[in-house]
């Protein structure tokens, strides 16, 4: 997965954490993704996507919801964020 940001996403054992205000919770994500998925369609036209497997993805930004800044969004483990 590459990268255009300082920011990586959070692995299942961190989460991000905007160190201007405390945010743990709202952030604006923009990110670009490149699939490969199978599509169902029934028999009367209507699709459902079944399967999807991420081939790349891009993180250009990721800004705090509640205070704007981008500069500021750091990865922390999710035992500090609980306070353990």
């Amino acid at each position: 997965m590459t990268q255009r940001t300082g920011v990586s996403l959070p692995s299942p054992n961190e989460r991000w954490r905007c160190s201007g205000c405390g945010n743990l919770t709202r952030f604006d994500v923009v990110r670009t993704r490149r699939t490969h998925e199978f599509w169902h369609v029934t028999l009367a036209g209507e699709p459902s996507v079944e399967e999807v497997r991420v081939e790349d993805e891009q993180v250009a930004s990721v800004t705090c919801r509640w205070c704007g800044r981008a500069d500021a969004i750091e990865s922390i483990a999710r035992s500090s964020a609980d306070g353990g």
